[in-house]
């Protein structure tokens, strides 16, 4: 399955890499959530490669979203392009996000830049690979030597719980190396489970943008939960992931 899920999203990102540096037709899903053409084309093509290799499994997809969140079936959570203001601006942080899940268990997980030609995979119990090469966590011991990935909400616009939003972001900042912000959930995952980022949370997710980066930095070592330590599901509004050294440090700073 894996090598299939692999096929199809290089595929697809390649309709991403074609129309990258061209101008494309945008629309709205809300004053700042972004949907372009681009988005819709490659979703439809992921579903149709996807259907047809197994028509027997869910798919929930960004754009069209066919089944109910919370499923027992095994079933694909499909991203077509995870950061769509990245891309439409032209900033090459972008990414196909396609993870596999069974019993809502990640089984195979897949994430692909195809700007900047980077190919993360992870299959449970076989390790996370960048490009074919294994990937781990890092190694560090304490946050104020770490560097820590986040991102905001489309909801920041309208002002709903920003000063909580903007403390845990000034706690981290603090005590920290660096933060940084790059604009998609799941290659910011990705670049924990690579040992890029030591840490990374965010709220207001979907679970389409974690679904495979969850997958792969677990398999690279790491560890994922919500924002008071317990275990991540699809409905908690925060994920808090790091390479589990200093996941303790970062919920300490960042609960409220």
């Amino acid at each position: 399955m894996l090598k299939k899920m692999i096929d199809i999203c290089r595929r697809a990102g390649g309709i991403i890499q074609e129309n990258f540096y061209i101008q494309n037709k945008v629309d709205k899903k809300s004053s700042i959530d972004l949907v372009t053409d681009v988005d819709v084309k490659v979703e439809k093509y992921v579903i149709q490669e996807l259907s047809r290799e197994f028509p027997d499994v869910k798919i929930i997809a960004e754009e069209s979203l066919f089944t109910p969140l919370k499923t027992e079936n095994p079933v694909f959570y499909l991203d077509p392009i995870d950061g769509t203001t990245n891309f439409v601006h032209g900033f090459p942080f972008v990414a196909v996000s396609l993870g596999y899940y069974e019993n809502n268990t990640g089984k195979h997980g897949v994430v692909y830049n195809p700007v900047m030609d980077e190919l993360f995979t992870a299959s449970k119990g076989n390790g996370a690979f960048c490009n074919g090469k294994g990937i781990r966590v890092s190694k560090s011991e304490k946050l104020i030597n770490s560097l820590i990935g986040t991102g905001f909400p489309y909801s920041v616009v309208e002002k709903n719980n920003n000063l909580m939003l903007f403390e845990r972001f000034k706690n981290i900042v603090e005590n920290s190396r660096g933060i940084r912000r790059a604009g998609s959930a799941a290659l910011d995952l990705c670049y924990t489970a690579r040992g890029v980022f030591d840490g990374y949370y965010e709220s207001g997710l979907k679970p389409w943008d974690v679904a495979a980066g969850i997958i792969i930095l677990k398999e690279a070592g790491g560890r994922v939960s919500g924002i008071e330590g317990e275990n991540f599901n699809f409905e908690k509004d925060w994920i808090v992931a790091s390479n589990a050294i200093i996941h303790e440090q970062i919920l300490k700073v960042v609960k409220l």
